[in-house]
């Protein structure tokens, strides 16, 4: 083989390779797809609006950065009026931050690297999970992950199954107070009352619908172990589920008026090492962090088996209730969902 023959063969092997190395660049610095499951809360806005315009804090935009919403599929709650009816609103509001609003889950999940089910009510959230779990996208599940303590189990099961990422939470549990107590400030937690605003919505277990808030902020820092739970007022009326951890330990959600005096999200944790402030709103953004920590590494933020007994000392509120405020073990009312599920 002559030696002009053979500098071009190498000139153009060098530019094969560069062409290719060029578009291995350009795909690895394409940002990352996020799908949105579910068009009926405020959520979907504020989220958007993080990933597409950037954080409140620009010094922040590197937590989000190589992360865009490019899809949607809007449907939501198909009953609950407070929900359905923001959904063209939202819907508007996502389409003009460039996000293609697709008629089916299976399409959606088709065209993106991530999903976030944002669905407002938790009825439906076991019906549109399950195509997410089939395509191998990680989801991010909002509150509350269902709508019974029956879905949850049938979502964990199937999450299972199928080797799903995915995990659950309000954004109260990442409030830095709460953060602080969680990761050993105090001492270990020998008690807490953590408060929320707690709305009903009659489809929905009490507190899955608005009081998962407080409970979020509880059991990040009491952590599982719950034994039991007695549900009663206090004196103005308000709901109270006060929580046996054993060992002398106690845990308590509090219903708060919206308009109390220095806001209806807080509480306070005794440790071994003192006491502070916990359940604040530190916003939506500390959330949407985990959530990006999901995605970038492939972990679940919060365990299956917290989810489940969180969940099931809500259940266990409703029962306390049921039963004029005795005392219900959460051992009970997972069993009689697990038998639901079953089919008994």
């Amino acid at each position: 083989m002559g030696m002009p023959l053979l500098r071009l063969l190498r000139s153009i092997a060098l530019a094969l390779g560069f062409i290719l190395l060029s578009g291995c660049a350009a795909t690895s610095s394409a940002p990352k797809r996020i799908g949105i499951i579910g068009l009926d809360t405020s959520h979907v806005v504020a989220f958007t609006t993080v990933f597409n315009k950037g954080p409140k804090n620009p010094a922040d935009a590197a937590k989000f950065a190589g992360f865009r919403v490019t899809a949607a599929f809007a449907q939501g709650s198909k009953d609950i009026p407070e929900s359905t009816v923001h959904v063209p609103d939202y819907t508007a509001k996502l389409e003009a931050m460039g996000v293609k609003v697709y008629d089916s889950i299976e399409k959606l999940c088709a065209d993106v690297d991530f999903v976030m089910l944002e669905s407002n009510d938790g009825r439906v959230h076991l019906e549109q999970v399950l195509p997410v779990f089939k395509s191998g996208k990680p989801v991010f599940i909002d509150k509350p992950i269902a709508g019974s303590l029956a879905d949850v189990i049938r979502i964990q099961e199937a999450a299972k199954k199928a080797g799903a990422v995915y995990f659950c939470s309000s954004s109260l549990r990442y409030a830095a107070s709460t953060q602080a107590v969680a990761q050993g400030s105090i001492g270990k937690v020998k008690s807490a009352i953590a408060t929320s605003p707690a709305s009903l919505e009659p489809h929905h277990p009490d507190l899955y619908w608005y009081g998962v808030h407080g409970c979020e902020s509880l059991y990040t820092v009491m952590g599982t172990g719950c034994i039991s739970v007695k549900r009663d007022k206090t004196p103005e009326g308000m709901i109270q589920v006060t929580g046996n951890w054993g060992n002398g330990r106690v845990g308590i959600f509090r219903e708060a008026d919206r308009k109390a005096k220095g806001g209806p999200y807080g509480g306070k944790a005794i440790g071994e090492k003192g006491e502070a402030d916990i359940g604040k709103f530190d916003g939506y953004e500390v959330l949407l962090v985990s959530v990006v920590q999901m995605f970038r590494t492939g972990q679940a933020q919060v365990s299956p088996e917290e989810t489940l007994e969180l969940y099931a000392f809500m259940e266990a509120a409703d029962e306390s209730k049921r039963r004029g405020g005795t005392e219900v073990k959460l051992a009970d009312v997972l069993a009689k969902a697990r038998a639901e599920v079953a089919g008994k």
